[in-house]
């Protein structure tokens, strides 16, 4: 009885939420409402968190193909003959290397030495970018970028007008295949092109992801989203696709040691200390440079780590790492049960000295200390 006067009010609830939280729809939202997604507000967005549960959709992605709506992510283009000069000046990647239809994996780094954001800087012609952000920091990393552009340039904010699809997995290629002319194998990583798709033109498609599994991510005017969705779907039955949601991204990018903004890197935290100096470079200027780089001559107080549970156990955000003799070492950033390896594994901070792979840890899950390893991304085997 109770259970069903709160089925009830259910569609109440969800009325006030968006209203307290003025909550967006992407173009896809009542799409996913009609169609069995669970619908949870994310990033100020209605996003399906899962369809058939995050295992099977995991599980999917890692041995066949599935499909994610991510069009809540952040696309601003950066373009004028200055262009360059900015990002170099907020990025902490060398830009300068990047030519027409490459990628590049970078962070935002603010004056204190932290990261605004991690980013996809995307070249799409000559003086023409594409940044890719975090939905969580949207209006933050506009706001940041524009206050440095002291150059010749614009910089503009296309997030609304652009669905972002994302399809992994080793049977992605096949899948989209038949949705254009293009032989999509030929894509090495990292890079971009305009296609002809689901017999539209010029639609940018990257092999990019933040899954490990290999795929595509594809950018869309919002007016195409239905059609190429449904069409993606339809191409890829053969192979059993599937709809994917967030949770299942989340443990995927885990499985591979990616950063999830917001819990294993922010606004204090260094990219020497995260294990992104290799998207760093020295060999120009950007903001907080010399604060980063003395991170890296000096070495930092903490590293980022990843780690396996050796007894039974799910690590959590926030949960504390301890050494052998009970004190203190770190917290935890990231965790779950990988549904790859059937193992509980995290990332976290702990102090220099206990960050060397192989070390014994201990996570202290109800106050109870349970032994892990530090272990090395990823925590499957490389494809």
């Amino acid at each position: 009885m109770q259970r069903n006067f709160l089925s009830f009010l259910r569609p109440y609830f969800d009325i006030l939420a968006s209203k307290i939280y003025r909550m967006k729809n992407t173009a896809l939202s009542k799409w996913h409402e009609a169609n069995g997604a669970k619908m949870v507000p994310f990033a100020g967005y209605n996003m399906p968190v899962q369809y058939t549960g995050v295992n099977d959709e995991h599980l999917r992605v890692r041995e066949s193909v599935g499909v994610f709506d991510v069009s809540h992510m952040g696309e601003f283009h950066v373009r004028g003959k200055e262009a360059l000069d900015l990002i170099q000046k907020v990025t902490t990647n060398d830009a300068s290397v990047l030519t027409p239809g490459k990628v590049q994996y970078s962070c935002l780094p603010n004056e204190k030495g932290g990261i605004v954001d991690d980013l996809l800087v995307y070249c799409l012609a000559e003086n023409d970018y594409m940044l890719v952000v975090n939905a969580s920091n949207l209006k933050k990393d506009y706001n940041w970028i524009q206050s440095q552009n002291t150059f010749d340039c614009v910089l503009t904010d296309d997030s609304d007008d652009m669905s972002l699809f994302a399809i992994q997995g080793p049977r992605a290629t096949e899948t989209l295949n038949k949705l254009t002319s293009e032989d999509l194998g030929e894509m090495s990583y990292y890079n971009l092109k305009y296609i002809d798709f689901c017999g539209e033109e010029n639609i940018l498609i990257s092999s990019t992801g933040y899954t490990g599994a290999g795929g595509f991510e594809i950018y869309l005017p919002n007016k195409y989203a239905e059609l190429f969705w449904t069409n993606v779907l339809e191409a890829g039955a053969e192979f059993d696709i599937q709809m994917i949601g967030l949770a299942a991204r989340d443990t995927l990018r885990l499985e591979m040691g990616f950063c999830l903004y917001g819990n294993d890197i922010d606004d204090n935290t260094s990219p020497i200390e995260a294990g992104l100096g290799w998207i760093t470079k020295f060999t120009k200027d950007f903001v907080g440079k010399e604060i980063i780089q003395s991170h890296k001559e000096n070495g930092p107080s903490k590293r980022l780590v990843g780690f396996e549970l050796t007894d039974r156990g799910i690590p959590r955000k926030d949960y504390k790492i301890v050494n052998s003799e009970g004190t203190i070492i770190g917290r935890v950033t990231s965790g779950t049960m990988s549904p790859s390896t059937k193992k509980a594994i995290g990332m976290g901070y702990v102090n220099v000295g206990h960050h060397k792979q192989g070390t014994e840890i201990a996570i202290l899950i109800r106050n109870k200390p349970v032994s892990a390893v530090v272990t090395r991304p990823p925590f499957i085997p490389k494809s």
